[in-house]
């Protein structure tokens, strides 16, 4: 069973924490854990790492070659480009830059290559294209089954 990630790019602490907690419990480790992550700073790359030091295969579609270029925030380029390198499968969205249509396809690419979707989500619409409410609906939409971690109420920054 392959597992994928989406959710937001800065999340609580408490998110962070329950989502690694939910993991911890439900996924299986070693090779028989395989996961998707688009690698984004955030709820991608907690549960990419997650995967990793459970001894599961990571498999990364990124959104655009040069995607590494739009994480800015601290540490999140240096963990993405170890996550890169740890990664079985590498596919890339045919983009030349950033674009929120990468994000989409990106995002459908790796709802195609799952069967179980965690989102690590407020339950809130996309602020963009391909952001994780349109990422989840596509989900729902070919009937994969989501699992959203979140705490009722809680709102992110």
């Amino acid at each position: 069973m392959r597992f994928g990630v989406t959710g937001h790019r800065t999340l609580p602490p408490s998110i962070a924490d329950r989502a690694m907690d939910h993991w911890r419990r439900a996924l299986p480790t070693g090779a028989g854990l395989r996961g998707v992550s688009s690698l984004a700073d955030g709820a991608d790359q907690l549960f990419a790492t997650h995967v990793l030091a459970a001894g599961g295969t990571l498999e990364a579609v990124l959104p655009w070659a040069d995607y590494a270029d739009s994480l800015t925030a601290n540490g999140s380029r240096a963990r993405f480009d170890n996550l890169v390198r740890a990664a079985a499968t590498v596919i890339t969205m045919p983009y030349a830059g950033p674009c929120e249509e990468g994000f989409l396809a990106a995002g459908q690419a790796l709802v195609d290559r799952c069967d179980h979707l965690f989102a690590v989500w407020d339950g809130l619409p996309a602020r963009g294209l391909g952001g994780t409410g349109d990422v989840v609906a596509y989900a729902r939409s070919r009937g994969l089954p989501v699992t959203v971690l979140w705490i009722d109420g809680l709102r992110r920054a």
